[in-house]
């Protein structure tokens, strides 16, 4: 799936930061008879940024960053002078460009920090889905809600900076387009900020430590404001409630917690005489006090598409909040254009600090490479370089940034492109020996493929598994399934295609997982899907690592939106939703979650397995689809709910139900360490030489129509048709390589060459053949076509494809 399936994701509603600017989260509220201030971005007091005329933009003339220089010392900024008729709070909207793709364009801005008056900068630090939601303009440039400033009557100085650089379609640069700005003037003052835990956090702390709950307004009051707020947790039960008070002249209060069990908890709280439907929710977590596995030992990761869905402010926080929940994985990527916006020039660093965080946080990165850039391809090789050097050079940067793995594309079978898993397959080997070839190389990640089918098939035709260390997949349920999603069957028919294949023995890892959960703008998970989507992480973690899958990766941790559907572990003001702390249960009281094997003896409609935790316990997870009593296995064994807390067990059953249950007993004798993920042996000389066929585009196979096409599949071919065998080695030495052609199913082959050929050392030579259609061959038919060679006598990997009469 990735973050865009069309084209390739311990604070308050804001930071810290952001509260002390006055600039809050803004809800729709009344606004006063007072009139909107508009101003124009181009005419600001003092600005760095060049000003650009447009008969689309409000005044004739906007203001337009676009540069890859460094910054000056400052940043780039525009700064105006507001004359307020009256003090208060004003709502900020502009048009300008987002930070992040939108439904209406996939331009995106660098991330804008703003400072009134003497106040420091800050980071407008919304979510995705706030930008996503966004209203068009024209052009690239969106209505942008940016939040709440609260200003002095008279003068106030407004700073627009940019300090950070986006990722552009070519590159990284400094980026930003402003139209306008309007303030509009609100009626009285409203609650803003709702978090809890520890300063700096995404609303987390664990069991045993002080936390505190904060409330914050708008603005600062003239009178004491009293609020009144109230605390249930998962189950809907009321755990705390009370009254505070907001000094006057003061913008946050903060009440003490009482000391709560592991959980997820839900936040209202609103002015003391207002009522509930105009209450402002937050969530926070109470994680388990015992962490998760580190290291190899620990099988979860998520996915956080970070550089896209997590503002720069916020990402060591992020990075802390996915440890601390158990993930010891990330997936992630960037963009291949951008990384390398022309041939050898590559501009990595924007990302490489992302990869730095999760690794300084004591998350492993897994890195996916993306589609190649546009000088990279022709029509028929989209959407794959037409040298699979490029392939080769490019995989060998990545894997030189320090990621723990790479994985070699996202979903190649549900594009929309004609490529082949032929194609596909002699670009995995490229990359793979670019990897390979690198010192202290990271681990070598197949494809993520959405789904078992054709595509998969011709790729794995191809020998493609011996040049990796890993399987990969992924498993989504059908999105029609808003209730109680079922996990898919993929695991199951990875294990099965696998075993036939011989590769059983190779690792798997499940790089997506997720369900679908259809939401309306504006408006977050509601209570029921937080909980569907919170027992639904706890199966698909649960049930894929019973498949024999040895990671499980969650799509998505970020707060994210797509196309009417919610994604993310954390609500759209990075506060942790449920699911969030149903993976922190699972990770703490699975550790290293080794499969022991499904529970036998269960009531009709009741699941279980049973998973040795590596520390001396052994860790049932049990639901059901109805609730019924479960034998407690052993006495003295304790048992924890979906959440993590321990349960009273005064009887020697248990209740179970949709909600997992964990029974936790003490065993005898500890299970072998799960090793570190192995690597290939050294690839030989032979496995270094790539064969790949290549048409022209008149021959393009059929459009893949987003995975759907049933065959033929292959390459559209005529009676008689020319096509070319592209011969690389990928080693240091120049090589001799013979090669052959083998038909099947009444075509032939000729070569219009030798057959035998010396390529240089990491060079590339060309065979050309042509392919002819015997008289019984029938349209629209596929045929198998492989070319096979040899190098010094060893055989060197084949070359599948598929063709077929037109």
């Amino acid at each position: 799936m990735g973050l865009n399936r069309r084209t390739a994701m311990k604070a308050g509603l804001l930071t810290t930061a952001v509260s002390a600017l006055g600039l809050n989260s803004a809800r729709s509220q009344g606004t006063s008879a007072t009139p909107a201030l508009t101003v124009q971005g181009e005419a600001a007091t003092r600005t760095n940024i060049p000003v650009v005329r447009d008969r689309r933009a409000s005044g004739g003339s906007y203001l337009a960053l676009n540069t890859k220089k460094t910054p000056p010392k400052g940043g780039w900024y525009a700064a105006y002078t507001i004359q307020a008729p009256e003090a208060g709070v004003y709502a900020l909207t502009a048009v300008a460009t987002a930070p992040v793709e939108t439904p209406h364009t996939e331009a995106t801005a660098s991330y804008l920090q703003l400072a009134l008056n003497d106040g420091r900068f800050a980071e407008i630090a919304r979510s995705q889905p706030y930008w996503y939601e966004s209203k068009p303009a024209w052009g690239d440039l969106s209505v942008l809600d940016l939040g709440d400033l609260e200003l002095r009557r008279g003068e106030n100085a407004l700073t627009f900076r940019v300090t950070e650089p986006t990722v552009l379609e070519t590159g990284t640069a400094y980026a930003l387009a402003l139209d306008r700005f309007t303030l509009r003037r609100r009626e009285g003052l409203e609650l803003r900020e709702v978090h809890a835990g520890g300063d700096g956090t995404l609303s987390t702390y664990r069991f045993g430590e002080p936390a505190s709950l904060a409330l914050g307004l708008n603005g600062r009051p003239d009178d004491p404001y009293r609020v009144r707020y109230t605390v249930v947790d998962y189950f809907g039960e009321r755990v705390a409630e009370g009254y505070a008070t907001i000094a006057a002249g003061r913008t946050t209060v903060k009440v003490p917690l009482p000391q709560l069990p592991p959980g997820n908890y839900r936040v209202a709280a609103s002015a003391a005489d207002a009522g509930d439907a105009e209450a402002v929710v937050g969530h926070f977590a109470c994680l388990p006090a015992l962490a998760a596995a580190s290291g190899a030992a620990n099988r979860f990761g998520v996915n956080v598409w970070a550089t896209s869905l997590v503002p720069p402010s916020r990402l060591d926080a992020f990075a802390a909040a996915m440890r601390d929940m158990g993930a010891g994985w990330t997936r992630d990527g960037q963009a291949w254009p951008a990384a390398e916006p022309t041939p050898g020039a590559y501009d990595t660093e924007h990302h490489d600090r992302v990869t730095r965080t999760m690794r300084r946080h004591g998350l492993a990165p897994l890195e996916v490479m993306s589609p190649a850039p546009e000088w990279a391809m022709t029509t028929a090789s989209l959407p794959l370089p037409t040298d699979l050097r490029h392939a080769y050079r490019y995989a060998r940067r990545l894997a030189s940034r320090h990621p723990a793995a790479v994985q070699l594309s996202n979903e190649p079978d549900v594009d929309v492109t004609s490529s082949t898993g032929d194609a596909h397959a002699a670009f995995v080997k490229a990359a793979a020996l670019g990897i390979a070839d690198t010192p202290d190389r990271p681990l070598i990640v197949l494809p993520g493929i959405a789904q078992a089918g054709h595509f998969q098939d011709l790729l794995l035709a191809n020998d493609v598994v011996r040049y990796a260390d890993v399987w990969a997949f992924h498993g989504y349920p059908d999105p029609a399934e808003q209730g109680e999603p079922a996990f898919p069957g993929a695991a199951d028919e990875q294990r099965e295609l696998a075993e036939r294949l011989g590769a059983d023995d190779v690792p798997r890892w499940m790089t997506e997982c997720g369900a679908f959960f259809a939401v309306r703008p504006g408006v977050d998970l509601v209570p029921a899907q937080q909980a569907v989507q919170a027992r639904y992480l706890v199966r698909s973690m649960v049930e894929g690592l019973a498949a024999g899958n040895t990671r499980q990766f969650w799509f998505a941790a970020p707060p994210l939106h797509d196309d009417g559907v919610y994604f993310g572990l954390l609500s759209r003001e990075f506060q942790p939703l449920p699911a969030y702390s149903a993976c922190a249960a699972l990770t703490s009281l699975l550790g290293e979650a080794h499969f022991v094997g499904p529970v036998n003896g269960l009531p009709t409609g009741a699941v279980g397995f049973e998973f040795d935790s590596g520390r001396g316990e052994s860790a049932q997870v049990l639901w059901a689809s109805k609730p019924v009593r479960v034998p407690v296995p052993v006495p003295g064994a304790t048992v924890h709910d979906i959440m993590g807390r321990q349960m009273a067990t005064p009887s020697a059953e248990v209740t179970v139900s949709r909600d997992p249950v964990y029974v936790v007993t003490a065993t005898v004798g500890r299970p072998e360490a799960h090793p570190a993920p192995r690597r290939r042996a050294p690839l030989s000389p032979a496995e270094h030489i790539v064969l790949s066929q290549r048409y022209a585009a008149r021959n393009a196979a059929p459009n893949k129509d987003n995975g759907d096409a049933e065959p033929p599949l292959g390459y559209r071919l005529s009676r008689r048709t020319q096509m070319s065998l592209d011969v690389y080695n990928f080693t240091s030495t120049s090589r001799t390589v013979t090669v052959k052609a083998s038909p099947a199913g009444g075509w032939s082959a000729r070569a219009e060459g030798p057959t035998r050929v010396e390529v240089p050392p990491q060079g590339r030579m060309t065979v050309d053949f042509t392919i002819t259609a015997g008289s019984g061959v029938q349209r629209r038919t596929d045929h198998r076509l492989e070319f096979t060679a040899t190098l010094d006598g060893d055989e060197v990997p084949p070359s599948v494809s598929l063709v077929q009469l037109k």
